[in-house]
C-alpha cells in the first residue's frame, strides 16, 4: 500500500498506470494462446467420439454457397467432417452455377460422404433464397447455420447437443472468435451473455453458432430476401419468440474467417447488411 502511494507520488497517475500496465501484460498470454492451451486434447475428442448421449438428435447444418474459395469451402467442410458428434448431415445449396470447379468438388464431397448433400441453382437466388434452398434438404431435428468460408470448433456440435440433454431445447446458441484468413490465428473471442431480449433488439449479439429445431425454423417460413445481409437477423427474432427455451452454450464453438471479402475482415464490404439490419 505504502509502496504503491510513493509511486503514485514520483510516477503520477499516468506513469503508475504504466508500470501496472507492463507488469500485467509481462505475465499475460495472447488469446491466440490461450484458444490453442485450452483446445481440447487427443484424449478429451477421443472421449466424446465414444461418448452416448440419452437424446442423439440429427443435426441438419445448412450452408449457402456462391463462388466460394475451394480453400475456404474445403475447411468448412473438414470441420464438419471432424466433429465427435457424427450425427448430423451438410445441407449445401450452390448458387454458382457456372462454377465447373466447385461444382466438382461438391460432387467429391458427397461421394465421399453420403452425409454431405447438396444442390446446384438454375439461378442465384440471392442469400436468403440459396439458404431456403439449403434447408429445403435438411432432414434433421435441428437446423445449424454455417457460413460458406467460417469453420467449427471440433466439438462444436457434441457442446450443442450436450446442453439439449435430456430431451431437447428449442434454440441455442454459443460464443465464437475470428479467425485470420490463413486460418492460423484466432483472435477477438466474443463472449455472449445468456439470451437477453433487450440486447437482442439493440444489435445481433447472438449471430454464430446458431441452432433451432427444424420445426420453428420450417413454422416461421425460413428466411426472408427482403432482409439480405441480416438474414439471419431476422430469423433468430422470429425462432426466439416461437421458443419456449433458449440457451446460451458458453463456449467457444465457432470460428468467423475474416478476408477481404467478408463483413469480419472489412465491414464496409457489405454496407447492404447494415441498412438490412
Amino acid at each position: 500500500m505504502l509502496k504503491g502511494c510513493r509511486m503514485l507520488k514520483n510516477e503520477g497517475a499516468v506513469g503508475l498506470a504504466k508500470k501496472v500496465y507492463k507488469r500485467i501484460c509481462k505475465n499475460s498470454i495472447t488469446y491466440n494462446e490461450w484458444f490453442y492451451k485450452n483446445y481440447p486434447t487427443a484424449h478429451e475428442i477421443e472421449k466424446q467420439r465414444k461418448f452416448k448421449f440419452e437424446y442423439n438428435p440429427l443435426v441438419s447444418v445448412i450452408v449457402p454457397v456462391y463462388n466460394t474459395p475451394l480453400k475456404f469451402l474445403r475447411e468448412m467442410v473438414e470441420s464438419l467432417e471432424n466433429q465427435t458428434y457424427s450425427k448430423w448431415e451438410l445441407c449445401i445449396a450452390n448458387g454458382s452455377e457456372d462454377n465447373v470447379d466447385l461444382i466438382n468438388e461438391l460432387k467429391r464431397f458427397n461421394e465421399k460422404d453420403s452425409r454431405i448433400k447438396y444442390v446446384t441453382l438454375k439461378e442465384n437466388k440471392g442469400i436468403a433464397g440459396n439458404t431456403n434452398e439449403a434447408l429445403k434438404l435438411a432432414s434433421g431435428d435441428y437446423v445449424a447455420l454455417l457460413d460458406h468460408d467460417d469453420v467449427l470448433n471440433v466439438e462444436a456440435l457434441f457442446r450443442m447437443v450436450e446442453a439439449m440433454q435430456p430431451g431437447g431445447i428449442d434454440v441455442l446458441y454459443s460464443d465464437e472468435d475470428f479467425l485470420s484468413g490463413d486460418g492460423k490465428s484466432h483472435i477477438f473471442p466474443i463472449l455472449k451473455p445468456d439470451y437477453s431480449e433487450d440486447l437482442l433488439c439493440s444489435h445481433n449479439y447472438i449471430t454464430h453458432f446458431f441452432v433451432a429445431k427444424r420445426k420453428i425454423v420450417e413454422e416461421i417460413g425460413g428466411f426472408r430476401s427482403i432482409y439480405d445481409g441480416a438474414q439471419d437477423y431476422d430469423l433468430i427474432f422470429r425462432c426466439v419468440e416461437h421458443a419456449k427455451t433458449v440457451k446460451h452454450v458458453p463456449r467457444i464453438l465457432y470460428h468467423w474467417r475474416m478476408h477481404e471479402a467478408s463483413v469480419a475482415g472489412d465491414p464496409d464490404s457489405k454496407k447492404y447488411a447494415y441498412d438490412a439490419g
